[in-house]
């Protein structure tokens, strides 16, 4: 008997709040957006912070994720640093934006706007 290929979990999931927030964006855009580009940058107190941004085209290598009506792509330089977060999008009365439940950051800075890996993985 033949058994189905196990599906490997998405790269990162959304919260309906990020998903609800990525919809908002998309179609206040003044140009046609394909969607939103999820990476990292080297930057903040911890070492990394998170960036997006509008996708207007892929890119190659870009793993994409569709999840919950809207489509976010994946920086190939930060797939290693990323898989398996949930992308959430919070707002109250100190700020309001995305906020990543990562569970492959090992430090984040006071502020929350950087956080760190395991030294053995490789930066960007």
């Amino acid at each position: 008997m033949a058994t189905t290929p196990a599906i490997p979990p998405k790269p990162l999931t959304l919260t309906d709040a990020a998903a609800e927030r990525v919809k908002s964006l998309i179609a206040r855009s003044d140009t046609p957006v394909l969607g939103l580009r999820v990476g990292v940058k080297t930057r903040g107190c911890s070492g990394m912070s998170y960036t997006v941004e509008y996708v207007t085209e892929e890119r190659p290598f870009e793993d994409v994720v569709e999840d919950k009506g809207v489509r976010l792509y994946i920086d190939p330089m930060a797939l290693m640093f990323i898989i398996g977060a949930e992308m959430d999008y919070q707002d109250d009365k100190m700020q309001s934006g995305f906020v990543f439940n990562n569970p492959n950051a090992t430090a984040h800075c006071g502020c929350g706007e950087s956080f760190s890996v395991d030294k053995s993985v490789a930066q960007p």
